[in-house]
């Protein structure tokens, strides 16, 4: 079983990193998408509600976590 990592901020989510995850999803049997801290950034959106927003944009994608 091949997995792949997606790490990021995410903050905020766009198309674009819905278009990546889409994509490398076609290639994984499953990816674990990290929504993390970004020190060096200040943030626009909260940690949980990063995670929220990118979970639901992300909810048609069968194999990720």
């Amino acid at each position: 079983m091949a997995v792949a990592l997606c790490p990021g901020s995410f903050d905020p989510p766009t198309n674009g990193h819905v278009d990546v995850v889409e994509r490398a999803a076609h290639y994984f049997d499953g990816i674990v998408v990290a929504v993390i801290a970004n020190p060096g950034k200040r943030a626009l959106f909260a940690l949980e509600e990063r995670e929220r927003l990118l979970g639901e944009a992300l909810s048609h994608v069968q194999n990720v976590d």
